[in-house]
């Protein structure tokens, strides 16, 4: 076990701002939360970047968008544009997702094309891709292949979720998904981290970035439990499983 400061907990956290209910207020309110709590990113849809972007300039939270969201069937073109387009108006990272279908029917060859192109895109402008893997539909074996497709296109971090599956990160897929991938590539939970307790568990089994829509309480839960006395990272053999799924 090991200590972190709330701090910590904020860094690991992408303000999801995805919900496709969110109006332009909503929108912003989240982009200026984030803000407030030093967050790693906030995660906006295209049409919110520039938006999000103007609101976080001057400080260090990143702006970030999803490319081909949430089934990654966008012909590759369109994907790489979309990122080439994402990064113009200013996100610092991009999460794509996973062509799944394809994936499922075994074009593995398309499937890598699809996600090395819009890799390109990104690290030529020294921007961070993520792909969203979409375990809910994978088996564990999918999951490994995944992977191995992320590392032969040179991706900064893979991903669980769109969190519009019908579950989104679990603990045995985390620990796949780190098992499988080079030390150097991160690995994201989506979906379900909701408590600071969940953000113990993913980041004991590896993970260092995830999703979430209740930043505010639980970076305030982490403020609280350090002042009382610190924030334990549970042994990564201790953890069980996230809170939604329990």
């Amino acid at each position: 076990m090991n200590n972190i400061t709330a701090l910590d907990v904020a860094k690991m956290i992408d303000h999801s701002l995805l919900n496709p209910k969110f109006t332009r207020q909503e929108v912003e309110t989240g982009c200026r939360l984030a803000k407030e709590y030093d967050c790693a990113t906030v995660c906006v849809k295209p049409c919110d970047v520039t938006l999000a972007y103007g609101i976080l300039q001057g400080s260090a939270v990143v702006t970030t968008s999803v490319i081909g969201f949430p089934h990654g069937s966008n012909i590759t073109e369109v994907k790489a544009q979309e990122a080439r387009r994402a990064i113009e108006q200013g996100c610092g990272e991009i999460d794509m997702v996973m062509n799944i279908g394809r994936f499922l029917s075994g074009d593995y060859d398309l499937v890598l094309d699809d996600i090395r192109a819009v890799t390109e895109e990104a690290h030529k402008n020294k921007v961070l891709i993520k792909v969203i893997l979409e375990n809910a539909y994978l088996t564990a074996d999918q999951i490994k292949k995944a992977c191995e497709l992320c590392v032969q296109a040179g991706v900064d971090f893979t991903k669980t979720s769109t969190g519009y599956a019908p579950y989104g990160a679990r603990i045995e897929d985390l620990r796949i998904m780190r098992a499988n991938t080079p030390p150097h590539m991160r690995v994201k939970a989506a979906g379900g981290v909701r408590l600071l307790d969940d953000a113990l568990a993913v980041r004991a089994v590896g993970v260092t970035r995830f999703g979430c829509t209740t930043t505010e309480k639980m970076v305030k839960d982490a403020r609280e439990r350090e002042a009382k006395g610190g924030l334990i990272v549970p042994k990564a053999e201790d953890v069980q499983e996230l809170a939604y799924l329990r």
